[in-house]
């Protein structure tokens, strides 16, 4: 099968309960849904929050979220950023200035490409996570460059960077295929390409068609798209003592 190197690398993180294409904000519903185990505000941190407009997606599901967005004192983004109704803080892309523990989430959107050394950057994301806290996001694997990014990932190397971190990583779903953001730079960015990632995007339907027809299971068919994906979502954690899954290392 076409990713079965990727799938025999990744397990059970390529989840099997769906194979549909997901974004980030994707996570924030099934976080409150059924990861969260305090009651009250959620201590969340939006790291690289650029116009900072996840506080949105969390006042939905929680209007007393205690919401921070963390960004470089300057980007593309966050000069564009016009709202005052949410707090803001500035950092050198590596030192979070919050304390250990201080957060049960960090979402972390189309950031990652962008940070020219990820590996100190995710060591503060671990200390500043609460023990079980999570980590939400998604980042670039097959998308041409924008916005000074610096690197793609795939999931395997994402894997390797959380877990030498001290993260778990729970799991990987596919985002917008890679073909549509080639096409998409090609087309000058094209806001017509805008819609897939509100739905299936045109090559991952055609791997949800070959599935049927080679009647594949969605945790095969998820890792053909993670395989092939422009941009990918992840889900990790900070352990709490509990059992975790073997590392990603051959």
């Amino acid at each position: 099968m076409l990713a079965d190197d990727l799938l025999e690398l990744l397990g059970e993180r390529v989840p099997n309960d769906h194979a549909r294409q997901v974004v980030a904000e994707w996570y924030v519903g099934e976080w409150y849904r059924r990861l969260r185990r305090r009651t009250g505000p959620a201590r969340v941190l939006d790291l690289g929050c650029g116009g900072g407009d996840s506080v949105d997606v969390f006042r939905r599901f929680d209007p007393q979220v205690r919401w921070m967005g963390l960004d470089l004192p300057a980007s593309p983004e966050v000069a564009a950023r016009a709202r005052s109704d949410a707090e803001f803080a500035t950092f050198d892309g590596e030192r979070i200035p919050f304390q250990d523990g201080e957060f049960e989430l960090v979402f972390c959107k189309q950031v990652l490409e962008h940070v020219r050394r990820p590996a100190p950057l995710m060591q503060e994301v671990t200390r500043v996570l609460e023990p079980g806290g999570h980590l939400a996001g998604s980042t670039s694997q097959l998308e041409p460059y924008h916005s000074f990014s610096v690197g793609n990932f795939t999931p395997y190397g994402v894997a390797l960077l959380f877990e030498d971190a001290g993260l778990e990583v729970v799991e990987f779903r596919p985002n917008i295929d890679g073909l549509a953001l080639v096409v998409q730079r090609g087309m000058g960015m094209h806001p017509f390409f805008y819609r897939w990632w509100a739905r299936e995007s045109p090559l991952n339907r055609l791997i949800g068609m070959f599935g049927r027809v080679g009647r594949l299971d969605r945790r095969s068919v998820n890792a053909i798209k993670l395989l092939l994906c422009g941009q990918f979502c992840f889900l990790a954690r900070k352990p709490n003592g509990a059992a975790v899954m073997p590392p990603v290392r051959p």
